[in-house]
């Protein structure tokens, strides 16, 4: 199974607490942390969820 990488580029204040929440189960703190997933559907819907604050790549 491919991984992918995935890299915070906006801040989560002012973000929903599950918003912020869903960040902190991928692995993303602070911008510009990155942290490489597992292209699954479960990673495929925290990343649904935060698109806007965060950058996707293949890993």
């Amino acid at each position: 199974m491919a991984n992918i990488k995935v890299k915070l580029v906006k801040s989560l204040i002012g973000s929903k607490k599950d918003q912020i929440a869903t960040a902190y189960a991928l692995g993303l703190r602070k911008i510009g942390d990155e942290s490489v997933q597992p292209d699954n559907p479960q990673t495929q819907g925290k990343i649904k969820k935060i698109g806007h604050l965060i950058e996707v790549t293949e890993a």
